[in-house]
């Protein structure tokens, strides 16, 4: 489905990606770890063509590398980005409809499925998004990247920052996506949930995938743990 080679970017002469290389199946939930400022966002940046990458970025079967973000986006990529991208002055009801894709084919997610999903957000539906708190905030922009039906949604750090009890509520929506056959590619630091949902962990080292395997695998592999992420 998505096929990642020898993937490089940079933020002007620093050279953040240093060669990547990874594929995603469909239907996969993937765990991209490492410690802050090993490239983690910047890869999924890159995909998105939010940052120009160098090397190859195949989404089923074609090339996409290099293409403006929207036309990525139109071809079945989503991505929620760290920093919880809302408008502020729209409605909680109009921020879940501008991620329609298609008004002319009703897609598998609606508004009030979410509304029902959070009921914060359906107590704020009509007011302005920026009234929201930052947990309430991801939830509305997770929801709104679906709103667009993708095939595989990229999320990065879904539950930094929040309380408990919302982080519980993101895992449970991860989850669900999960469940409607999204694939998806999360950039998180809390190893717990990633570990709980994935079927396949990444850990980036110094701009590159430095293992692979699954979460068993990866609970086994101490040394792994105790070089590339553990503080």
């Amino acid at each position: 489905m998505l096929e990642v080679n020898d993937l490089h970017a940079y933020y002007g002469k620093s050279h953040i990606l240093n060669g990547v290389n990874f594929a995603m199946q469909e239907g996969e939930v993937v765990a991209l770890l490492g410690r802050n400022g090993v490239g983690r966002s910047t890869t999924v940046k890159s995909i998105m063509g939010e940052v120009p990458p160098q090397g190859s970025i195949r989404f089923r079967g074609e090339e996409i590398a290099g293409m403006p973000n929207h036309r990525i986006a139109r071809r079945g990529l989503g991505y929620v980005p760290e920093d919880r991208d809302i408008f502020p002055t729209l409605t909680v009801r109009q921020n879940l409809e501008l991620g329609i894709k298609n008004t002319r084919k009703p897609g598998k997610w609606k508004v009030e499925q979410f509304l029902d999903m959070f009921p914060n957000l359906a107590r704020r539906a009509d007011s302005p998004a920026g009234v929201l708190s930052g947990g309430e905030k991801q939830m509305l922009t997770i929801s709104r990247t679906l709103m667009g039906d993708p095939e595989l949604i990229m999320i990065d750090e879904p539950t930094e920052g929040l309380a408990p009890l919302i982080v519980k509520q993101i895992g449970e929506l991860i989850s669900e996506i999960a469940k409607a056959g999204v694939s998806i590619l999360l950039v998180e630091q809390k190893l717990s949930i990633a570990m709980d949902i994935s079927h396949r962990v990444l850990v980036m080292g110094h701009g590159q995938i430095v293992f692979e395997g699954t979460p068993e695998e990866l609970r086994e592999d101490e040394a792994t743990r105790k070089e590339w992420l553990e503080v």
